[in-house]
């Protein structure tokens, strides 16, 4: 149904040979075609790549004519067509499929799902792409690309998928070549993020690999398919991969610039921004519990000698042990007077409300090594 699209006019402007049906022989229910004979052998990725300079410009010059084909040849044959949002729509919808399968590592789902949230990637010109296009398709005979054959996903959609399986390669110098001379033989100029999403739709073909392995029950394709996925995301944690996006990935919570988390002494210290009581700027952080020990001979600390830290639950009832679990002459060797902070420090900010002193802290009689200031989180 694809081929009888291609009328003898389009074929003729093509630089490239198409299948052609020879003719069909019946059989019961089934129909066999019989296609005329195209010159040329398929080679690997690798061999093409290690290809001349007229390879390159064979391979681009054959992306730059299918792409350039009328949209009328899709529409007329009833073959599907999709617009840069509902192709974005349709990748968001298979990777939630994907992500039902529970076998797709996190740092990948993180990875595609905010390239595809990433509505300025997904800004180019819809046009004829061959759906299906890689080194098996395309026949090549000496230096020359005689024939492409597998057309039954032609559609209008991302001119990236096409390049998808030559983006892969690692002969970079032969895949800049192409994409010169494929940009050279376009009507219409590729889009500038066009190599981004050819990057995400090569990994992606892993996911979708994965997906089609688990519906058809195939444990051979599935564990081939974790296996590939697993080594893709150790590659990305560890070398970053291809930017597939361009706006960057945020990184995950907690690890955001500016953050600090200290450790030390049994205390965990978590800063909290806001704008300080002693006229700290804005965005500076100071922590929610402030413990002042209080030095032995009855010296006054001052908040600004304090040190900052939110004590864990375990060391907390240590520096506020109560009274009564000491024994005696512990008691008697620590009694020092203790420094009550203000109502306004204690309370809200009019000073009108206190909050409860903890282990009797502010009193003439208190016995207890450290004393609370507690912060209200609101900003001053």
């Amino acid at each position: 149904m694809v081929l009888k699209a291609f009328t003898p006019g389009i074929r003729a402007e093509l630089p490239f040979l198409m299948p052609t049906v020879a003719g069909t022989v019946r059989q019961g229910a089934l129909t066999t075609f019989v296609y005329s004979h195209l010159a040329g052998a398929t080679r690997s990725v690798e061999e093409l790549s290690a290809g001349s300079n007229e390879l390159a410009q064979e391979i681009g010059s054959a992306l730059g004519a299918i792409h350039d084909l009328p949209h009328s040849l899709v529409s007329k044959a009833d073959l599907p067509s999709y617009t840069p949002n509902e192709f974005r729509q349709r990748r968001l919808n298979e990777l939630d499929q994907a992500a039902t399968t529970g076998k797709i590592p996190s740092v990948l789902l993180r990875r595609w799902e905010h390239a595809l949230e990433d509505v300025s990637l997904w800004r180019f010109n819809p046009c004829v792409v061959h759906g299906d296009l890689h080194e098996d398709n395309l026949l090549v005979e000496g230096q020359r690309v005689t024939a492409v054959t597998g057309w039954t996903d032609l559609r209008i959609g991302d001119p990236a998928d096409d390049i998808a399986w030559l983006v892969a390669s690692n002969e970079q110098g032969f895949v800049d070549a192409v994409l010169r001379h494929y940009t050279s033989a376009r009507r219409d100029s590729p889009d500038n993020h066009l190599l981004r999403r050819a990057a995400l739709s090569a990994e992606f073909a892993l996911a979708q690999f994965l997906v089609k392995g688990v519906a058809s029950g195939d444990q051979g394709m599935i564990s081939e398919a974790e296996e590939m996925l697993s080594s893709l995301a150790g590659d990305i944690v560890e070398h970053g991969g291809q930017p597939i996006s361009v706006e960057p990935l945020p990184q995950p919570a907690g690890t955001a610039a500016g953050a600090e988390t200290g450790q030390g002494n049994g205390f965990t210290v978590t800063p909290i921004p806001c704008d300080a009581p002693g006229g700290a700027g804005r965005g500076e952080a100071i922590p929610a519990v402030h413990v002042m020990p209080i030095p032995a001979g009855g010296a006054t600390p001052t908040t600004d000698s304090a040190p900052a830290v939110a004590p864990s639950d375990d060391s907390l009832g240590q520096a506020v042990r109560p009274e009564a679990d000491m024994p005696s002459e512990k008691r008697s060797d620590q009694d020092v007077p203790a420094i009550a902070s203000s109502e306004k420090d204690r309370g809200d900010h009019d000073g009108s409300h206190a909050y409860p002193s903890v282990g009797g802290a502010g009193t003439a009689d208190d016995t207890s090594t450290a004393a609370l200031k507690i912060v209200d989180l609101k900003t001053f």
